[in-house]
């Protein structure tokens, strides 16, 4: 019949529906990804994140220590070598074309300036609170005439030694609290590394023990026959700290130098000190901002104890624990080390007769 619209032949199969796309990760029968030749956004039939409700913040960077499981996954052909525990150039040393950064706060080399001025200013505060804290237990214990002459003896009182310590961890601890509040996230603990793993104390406990067995010795050897009575003056600081008293107070100034020390001395100087020193000198490329970072930190944490002749093996123990903080980017081992450390230079000085005092 002419101008009739022909109707669907009974004797064909009805045509299919709207082709669906297949889920995230598969591919349609043609081979394509799913939703290719969509929007550059999302595909046909995907629904898009829902957004953060109003008033709430935006999460903060995943800290680099903890692998992140919204880490973000493998483009589709990306190779394996790309991917890292922290997702598609995430991981330090991965071998994705763009690699983070080790450290992830300070965020900026201009922020890294930052955390070193106030690095600076921490440990001169520390120095002034130091003085004012004795200038104030010497007074309240009736030697407020006396402080010079008792803090200069080979052996000073144990509240000389107390206060002094006390004074600085004000600065050291204070200083780190202010970076990570004004430059950083807010969050001491992840800022600074500040963690604790379950291998940490092994390994801290072996680079301790090598550092007091080992290196030192090494260090040493060669100077023996141009510094006369070397061990005897190498011992001088210890026993300055921790010679000499009764029971009790050795007991109380051995837990702080064995337990207190390393966790705000790490703070401070691998935490703080180093994170910076490695954002400033990331200019210098990669790998030498590293290792000029890790040698730097270690001379000024030889520097800051004040001691000669003790510097070179200080300043190389610094060395030492600066390494296995970028190793495992976080300062755990590091404190385990620095005790271990600071332990056998007070068993030391405790038993002078016994297998230590003869071989430190």
């Amino acid at each position: 019949m002419t101008g009739a619209v022909p109707g669907p032949d009974p004797r064909r199969p009805p045509s299919p529906g709207p082709r669906e796309i297949p889920a995230s990760g598969e591919r349609s029968h043609e081979g394509r990804p799913p939703g290719a030749g969509e929007g550059p956004a999302t595909g046909v039939g995907r629904t898009p994140p829902p957004a953060p409700p109003p008033g709430v913040p935006a999460p903060a960077p995943w800290y680099p220590d903890v692998p992140s499981p919204d880490a973000p996954s493998a483009a589709p052909g990306t190779p394996a070598d790309a991917v890292g525990p922290h997702g598609v150039g995430g991981a330090v040393g991965d071998g994705g074309g763009r690699r983070a950064p080790l450290f992830a706060v300070p965020r900026s080399t201009a922020e890294g300036w930052r955390w070193l001025v106030i690095a600076v200013v921490g440990f001169l505060v520390g120095q002034v609170a130091s003085a004012v804290l004795l200038a104030v237990v010497a007074a309240a214990t009736g030697h407020a005439g006396d402080v010079s002459k008792l803090a200069s003896q080979a052996v000073p009182p144990g509240w000389v030694v107390v206060s002094g310590l006390v004074g600085l961890w004000l600065g050291f601890v204070g200083a780190a609290v202010v970076a990570s509040r004004t430059a950083g996230t807010g969050n001491v603990w992840r800022d600074m590394g500040l963690t604790v793993r379950r291998w940490d104390p092994l390994v801290g406990v072996a680079v301790g023990l090598a550092g007091q067995l080992l290196l030192l010795p090494v260090l040493y050897v060669p100077l023996e026959h141009v510094v006369p009575d070397l061990n005897t003056k190498l011992s001088q600081p210890a026993k300055h700290l921790t010679g000499g008293f009764p029971g009790a107070d050795l007991a109380v100034i051995a837990v702080l130098t064995v337990v207190v020390v390393p966790v705000v001395e790490e703070l401070f100087f691998r935490g703080l000190v180093l994170r910076a020193l490695v954002r400033v000198l990331s200019g210098s490329g990669r790998a030498l901002g590293v290792v000029l970072a890790v040698l730097l930190d270690g001379v000024v944490f030889g520097l800051a104890h004040f001691e000669l002749l003790q510097l070179l093996g200080l300043a190389a123990f610094g060395v030492v624990l600066a390494v296995v903080a970028t190793r495992w980017r976080r300062i755990g081992p590091c404190i385990f080390a620095h005790a271990t450390f600071n332990l056998i230079a007070v068993l030391s000085v405790a038993y002078p007769t016994g297998l230590l005092g003869r071989h430190l």
